[in-house]
C-alpha cells in the first residue's frame, strides 16, 4: 500500500510539474494570444507627457504611444488580421511590472528605465530615450549641486530608480537627506510647488516637461551633475522570444527608416497637445549615437 501511495504521490507530481510548464508556456504566447482575441493591450501612462498621457478627449497620446502603434501594426501584418483591436489600461509606476507579469498588458509605452534588476522579472527592446537623473529646485533655494542638499527634504516617486540613486549619494555624501515620498510623478513636483520639499530628483525629461506646465516656469530651476544614464524603453513579457523579436524587427525598422527622428522631433521640438508647449529638447548624443546600433543590451 505504501509503494502504491508513493507511485501515485510520484505521477500526480510529474503530471503536475507537466502541467505547470504546458500553462506557463502557453501564457508566455502573447502572438497566440492576440491571434485569438484579436486584441493587444497597450499600458499607458496617464501624466507623463511627452512620452504617454492624456489628451482633452482622454485619449492616450505620446512619443511612446506613437512608436507602440507602429508596433501594432505591425503585429497585425504578422498575424494577418484584417484588424486588431487596442485595449489601453492605466498603469503606474509602482503597478506596471506587476500588471506585465500577470499577464494584464502586452506592451507597457511609457517612460520605463531598463535595468537589470528589472530584466529579472521582465523584458525590454531598443530604448527609444536616454535620461539623465537631476532635481528641480526653487529658482531662489540656493541649490546648485547634490552637495548643496545637505540636511534638506528631498521628495522621490514611489517605485522609480531615484530613490536608489538618492540612497547611494546619501551614503557616500553623508548628507542626511530627509528623505519624502509622492505617490506619482505630478505629485512629487507639487510638493516643492508647496515648499513641503526642497528638490525633487527625477529623469531631466520628465523635469523639464514639469516645468513647462508650471503657472511660473521661471521661478523653478533644474540643477545638478547628470547622477545616471536612464535608457528609456517598451517593456514586454519575460521568457516570450516570438513576441519581443518583433517589437525588436519592427524598433530596428522605424530607427533604420528615420521614422524614430521624426517622431523625436515632433514631440520634443515642435508644439505638443494640449497647450501647445515645445520643449526644445534637442536629441542626446547618446540617443542620436545609440541609433547607428539599436541593441536591447543597455541599462547594465
Amino acid at each position: 500500500m505504501r509503494a502504491q501511495i508513493t507511485g501515485l504521490i510520484v505521477r500526480t507530481s510529474i503530471f503536475l510539474s507537466l502541467w505547470t510548464i504546458v500553462t506557463s508556456a502557453f501564457a508566455l504566447d502573447t502572438l497566440a494570444k492576440i491571434r485569438d482575441d484579436q486584441t493587444i493591450t497597450i499600458g499607458y501612462r496617464e501624466n507623463l507627457s511627452p512620452f504617454s498621457y492624456l489628451d482633452e478627449n482622454k485619449k492616450p497620446i505620446g512619443y511612446a504611444i506613437d512608436l507602440c502603434s507602429k508596433i501594432v501594426e505591425a503585429v497585425r501584418h504578422e498575424l494577418k488580421l484584417t484588424q486588431l483591436k487596442v485595449n489601453y489600461i492605466p498603469v503606474t509606476s509602482s503597478n506596471r511590472i506587476s500588471l506585465m507579469i500577470d499577464g494584464e498588458m502586452d506592451l507597457e509605452c511609457g517612460a520605463t528605465t531598463n535595468n537589470a534588476e528589472r530584466r529579472k522579472q521582465v523584458a525590454f527592446t531598443v530604448p527609444h530615450f536616454f535620461a539623465s537623473v537631476r532635481m528641480v529646485v526653487k529658482a531662489n533655494s540656493g541649490i546648485k549641486n547634490w552637495i548643496n542638499l545637505r540636511d534638506k527634504r528631498v521628495v522621490t516617486t514611489k517605485g522609480t530608480t531615484t530613490v536608489k540613486l538618492l540612497t547611494d549619494r546619501d551614503k557616500v555624501r553623508a548628507l542626511n537627506l530627509k528623505l519624502i515620498e509622492g505617490k506619482d510623478v505630478p505629485d512629487s513636483f507639487n510638493k516643492v510647488v508647496s515648499g513641503e520639499a526642497d528638490a525633487f530628483p527625477m529623469d531631466d525629461v520628465l523635469l523639464f516637461t514639469l516645468r513647462a506646465g508650471a503657472k511660473d516656469p521661471g521661478s523653478f530651476n533644474i540643477v545638478g551633475d547628470p547622477l545616471s544614464a536612464e535608457p528609456y524603453a517598451i517593456m514586454t513579457r519575460k521568457d516570450d522570444a516570438p513576441f519581443k523579436a518583433l517589437v525588436d524587427r519592427e524598433m530596428a525598422r522605424i530607427i533604420y527608416s528615420g521614422e524614430m527622428v521624426k517622431l523625436y522631433d515632433k514631440w520634443f521640438k515642435y508644439p505638443i497637445p494640449p497647450k501647445g508647449s515645445v520643449l526644445n529638447m534637442p536629441m542626446s548624443y547618446l540617443l542620436s549615437d545609440s541609433l547607428r546600433f539599436p541593441t536591447d543590451k543597455v541599462g547594465d
